[in-house]
């Protein structure tokens, strides 16, 4: 019976979920975390338009010829599109193409807005930013609250 001591000594990484709320992603990004990819799905004008921070455009039609020549296999992948069952076609896509760890960004685009996700795109640059994009003292207060909660 053979050990791989390997495999004792480095905790391997949990597997990311198969759907994944838009605070999981933020805090990995926000963590510094470098081995993810986030997938944005939707037509490329949309893509243009606004879409996250970081995220690779892969419209459906390409997505799996473009991501097998170009992510490992064993990558985690956050995928998000215009809709919840855009976004669930193309995970299954992926993960029956092989790839091990994808997961669909619950709420996609909007989910990532609404907890004030960095976005990039030309429509977001033209959207004016809310009161708590700039209002950092509220953004900490809101934070500072959050955390004396009870659980």
């Amino acid at each position: 019976m053979a050990h791989n001591l390997v495999d004792n000594i480095i905790p391997q990484q949990p597997p990311i979920e198969p759907q994944s709320d838009a605070h999981v992603l933020k805090a990995r990004l926000e963590w510094g975390e470098p081995a993810l990819t986030i997938l944005d799905v939707r037509d490329r004008n949309t893509y243009n338009e606004g879409h996250i921070m970081g995220a690779m455009p892969m419209p459906s039609d390409e997505l799996v010829n473009r991501a097998t020549s170009s992510l490992d296999k064993s990558r985690d992948i956050y995928i998000y599109g215009a809709t919840e069952e855009e976004s669930a076609k193309a995970v299954q896509s992926l993960r029956s193409a092989g790839f091990e760890h994808v997961s669909l960004l619950k709420g996609g685009l909007a989910a990532w807005k609404a907890i004030g996700g960095p976005t990039e795109g030309s429509i977001e640059a033209l959207t004016p930013p809310s009161a708590g994009d700039y209002n950092v003292v509220s953004r900490m207060q809101e934070h500072v609250d959050t955390q004396k909660k009870e659980v």
